[in-house]
């Protein structure tokens, strides 16, 4: 715990640790290594109560009005990070690969978008001009089988991957440059967006990172896709577009402001 920049390291188990704390009192056995890191940490007290410091973080894990979830797939495995909306507080959250704990601070409402634009290293593309109308269809299983095969570790060139499992070329050259693939999701309460249901709205987007290739957002399969909703067989669409688009696409995937801002008072 940082206590001058009001951040903290956190694992799950430590969550875990603080909300059932909150809300039973009690833990099971399997949490006791948790329990005794965070009060090492001076987390929690000798008494076995949450440090007063740590209201504001709690207050909104426990009853959030705003969750952002990222996950970002690439060379060393897969992290998730995003952020969390309370009635008073806003959190964001970063995770390192390889790594069980996050960073958890504070933000503003205001500085959200470029916070998540962060976790997910988007930049300005430095690339030469290219076709933003350009798009790519295949099908997921054949998505599938480039990876598998480029991840394998030969030095095929894309036009033999190509081949070799009935893929169209620039599926091969563009997944040839990847340095991640990243989902965006949004949840909050409401009715208003696609994917709404039970009160809850959902909006996402999917994203390549190809590096020299620029970026491709995944239209089909469209986001959110929900478990077993895709197969080898679904419809795989990609389009070109640009840091400034991802960049509105990523703003729109929000709430309106009277969602995102805290109600402080």
């Amino acid at each position: 715990m940082d206590a001058a920049r009001r951040r903290l390291r956190l694992s799950d188990s430590h969550v875990s640790v603080l909300g059932l704390l909150v809300g039973e009192g009690r833990l099971p056995d399997e949490l006791d290594s948790a329990h005794d890191e965070l009060t090492a940490a001076g987390i929690i007290d000798d008494d076995g109560k949450i440090v007063a410091e740590l209201y504001p973080l709690v207050a909104t894990l426990m009853e959030p009005r705003v969750i952002a979830q990222v996950e970002m797939s690439g060379p060393r495995g897969t992290v998730r990070s995003g952020a969390v909306i309370g009635d008073e507080f806003l959190f964001t959250h970063e995770n390192w690969p390889g790594d069980t704990e996050s960073e958890y601070v504070p933000a503003e409402p205001e500085t959200l978008v470029w916070g998540l634009a962060r976790m997910v290293d988007l930049h300005r593309d430095f690339t030469a001009e290219a076709d933003l109308a350009e798009e790519i269809v295949s099908t997921m299983g054949v998505l599938d089988e480039v990876v598998e095969r480029m991840e394998a570790g030969g030095s095929e060139e894309p036009a033999a991957v190509a081949e070799a499992v009935g893929a169209p070329l620039r599926l091969a050259e563009v997944l040839a440059q990847l340095n991640c693939m990243w989902r965006m999701t949004v949840v909050w309460q409401g009715a208003t967006a696609p994917g709404s249901e039970e009160g809850l709205a959902v909006s996402a987007l999917a994203v390549w990172d190809c590096g020299l290739e620029g970026y491709w957002l995944r239209e089909l399969p469209a986001e959110p896709v929900a478990e077993g909703q895709v197969d080898a067989d679904s419809a795989l669409r990609v389009r070109r577009t640009s840091y400034r688009q991802l960049w509105q696409l990523i703003t729109d995937l929000l709430p309106d402001g009277d969602q995102l801002r805290p109600v402080r008072g």
